[in-house]
């Protein structure tokens, strides 16, 4: 009953990069592929945005096998998001029921509808093997509360719906972590709650405000080789608060450390998801109190949460 009623809303994503000519003059152009859903009659599609980064051309298969032309409308590649859109001119499929991710419990049931390996409509079942796991993304950043489960992703599910016992979604579909590559492993999927509030920015504005003070941080392998529990800083972005607010980098030519960042607003922070958060919790127009080690001694300073997503 789940899959005949939410299965018409999944569709089927084609993305083909910029061709590119091999050593011995023939021209080839990757393609990648995926899942996505109806988000609303407008003609909206949910995905992934490593679906559909770099991709020159996109097309949509719908259940029907009508196969319509496609434009993004906008990602959010720090949560893995997109948002693709079809003509509204088309009669399609309703849009899948949102659930929510806040109220899941261990053990409950769940069902993914996608694409593996571009066979389409194909439904896993599983259960949600744990919850609030952290999934880095891109800009050395994490998604916080992302759902685990053992229901079979493999690759073409991505972007795909995770469904409750009754049929809601309750996170989209976007890694899986294997030792064999395929869906014998763990599967993650991007809490609703979040989806829930990054879908309608990217279709009202196109992308996502990205509150930060412009810092690059170390990654946290880095910080556990050098035995430090904190956010290093490698770097701060040139005009960012960061640097106005006076954190220091690593010297370049010495490699010598510079600050680390061990407490945000009175939280202690062990971790860049710890200051992502209570960045994240102040707001974009705020300010941030940070505590940083900065050799020996421990200093106080104040930056000011910008939005940070055109900072380079």
């Amino acid at each position: 009953e789940i899959f005949q009623r939410v299965a018409p809303s999944v569709v089927h994503i084609s993305g083909r990069a910029d061709e590119s000519v091999l050593s011995n003059g023939t021209a080839t152009a990757q393609v990648q592929t995926g899942t996505g859903f109806i988000w609303d009659l407008a003609g909206h599609i949910v995905t992934n945005s490593h679906v559909v980064q770099g991709s020159s051309a996109l097309s949509v298969r719908l259940p029907s096998g009508e196969v319509l032309p496609a434009e993004v409308v906008g990602t959010a590649p720090n949560v893995d998001l997109a948002v693709v859109a079809i003509s509204p001119s088309h009669r399609l499929p309703p849009p899948i029921a949102v659930g929510r991710s806040a109220e899941l419990k261990v053990g409950q049931s769940a069902f993914a509808i996608g694409n593996p390996y571009g066979l389409d409509q194909s439904l896993t079942i599983g259960v949600v093997s744990a919850l609030k796991r952290r999934l880095p993304t891109s800009g050395g950043r994490e998604t916080s509360d992302v759902i685990q489960t053992d229901a079979a992703i493999n690759p073409g599910n991505s972007g795909g719906p995770l469904l409750d016992s009754a049929g809601r979604l309750i996170g989209v579909n976007t890694a899986v972590a294997s030792s064999a590559g395929g869906g014998a492993g763990i599967g993650f999927a991007i809490p609703v709650d979040v989806v829930n509030r990054v879908v309608p920015q990217l279709i009202r504005n196109g992308h996502v405000s990205l509150p930060g003070i412009g810092i690059i941080a170390a990654d946290e392998g880095t910080t556990t080789r050098l035995g430090v529990q904190g956010v290093v800083v490698v770097r701060t972005l040139p005009g960012s608060p960061a640097e106005k607010a006076g954190l220091q980098s690593i010297d370049p030519s010495t490699g010598t450390l510079g600050d680390i960042i061990v407490a945000a607003n009175g939280r202690q922070v062990r971790r860049l998801a710890d200051l992502t958060e209570e960045i994240e919790k102040a707001g974009i127009g705020h300010a941030v109190d940070l505590n940083v080690m900065r050799g020996d001694t421990t200093a106080s300073m104040r930056a000011e949460i910008v939005d940070v997503g055109g900072m380079k």
